[in-house]
């Protein structure tokens, strides 16, 4: 049986680690295990894999792979690989949202208590030299706490899950938008609200917090109606994908005051332009695409993969499996 490792990412960290294709070697000695670090030539590895751990596969290439059976993609997305030909063959895909979640819930918690301490303008005060008390506290909205405050999520995944939990523990309220509000409510959720009811949570919600699949019905799902709807005090965060956000309907919206501000980590396109008016906006917090980014991730993914390997094996049922349908 043969597994093909294909991953080609110009930031390093995303990049396969050669301790991990050699520990499976190790670990399961059956196994023939293939690792490519880029895609040149991949056809000739594809027509025998009947296992693929990749980021992405073009349908093209998908023709080649005629004893594929399974795909486990190292991302929570997987959009990127549900073209025609895949979504209908019985191929199965697996995703890593697990081994992602914990670590973008924290991220999500960090800029929570940035936006409501006003972090980013100390930040901006301390590189001029300049002891901003009575500027910070004079520039609405004010610091404000966290505790008591309303946390609406829209996506109640790994990472929504993972942050519904955290920000109760910190005395927030937390409410959360999911497609199965008939579903049991996570720990920590007050309250789950049907897509239909969007603009209900929005309106409550002093923190929006995008963390949902990018699917047809979420592409653009923040566009100049629903940042209406937030209210003028609320802040917007999105560690969900970029197309979720229009940048234009936010960038005015921050501009005109519409919403307090907004913290990003995902960009439509990445990464951001240099001439994107995004970075001009003061009430905008900007992280590179961060929030999943720890010296760990290699080890959670291994544990994540190798686990699923091994049920593989055994002919039983695979962990996280994607609804092709669906998109997630």
């Amino acid at each position: 049986m043969k597994l093909l490792i294909v991953v080609h990412h110009h930031f390093d960290l995303w990049n396969v680690p050669a301790w991990f294709p050699e520990k499976l070697r190790t670990d399961f000695p059956l196994l023939e295990v293939s690792h490519r670090t880029n895609y040149d030539g991949v056809e000739e590895y594809l027509r025998d894999a009947e296992i693929l751990f990749a980021f992405s596969l073009r349908p093209e290439q998908f023709g080649f792979a005629q004893k594929l059976r399974w795909i486990h993609a190292p991302t929570a997305a997987v959009h990127q690989l549900l073209f025609p030909e895949l979504v209908k063959s019985n191929v199965v895909i697996t995703n890593a949202h697990e081994v992602h979640g914990p670590v973008v819930a924290e991220h999500v918690i960090a800029l929570i208590f940035a936006l409501a301490k006003k972090i980013p303008q100390a930040a901006r005060l301390q590189e001029k030299r300049v002891w901003g008390q009575d500027a910070i506290w004079k520039d609405a909205p004010r610091p404000r706490e966290v505790a008591g405050a309303t946390l609406g999520l829209i996506g109640l995944g790994s990472i929504g899950r993972r942050v519904a939990r955290m920000a109760a523990a910190l005395g927030m309220r937390v409410i959360a938008l999911r497609e199965h509000p008939e579903n049991e409510r996570p720990e920590g959720v007050a309250a789950v609200y049907a897509p239909a009811q969007l603009n209900d949570v929005l309106s409550q919600s002093d923190y929006v917090v995008v963390a949902a699949p990018l699917t047809e019905s979420t592409r653009a799902l923040m566009n100049a109606d629903r940042l209406r709807a937030m209210r003028p005090d609320a802040y917007l965060i999105n560690v969900g994908r970029g197309p979720q956000v229009d940048d234009a309907a936010l960038a005015n919206a921050l501009r005109n005051r519409l919403i307090a501000g907004a913290a990003l980590d995902v960009f439509e396109h990445e990464p951001l332009p240099a001439n994107s008016p995004l970075w001009e906006l003061e009430n905008l917090l900007i992280t590179p695409h961060t929030a999943g980014l720890t010296e760990k991730l290699w080890q959670r993914h291994y544990a994540l993969f190798s686990e699923n390997l091994r049920r593989y094996l055994a002919g039983e049922p695979l962990l996280f499996v994607v609804d092709k349908k669906k998109g997630y």
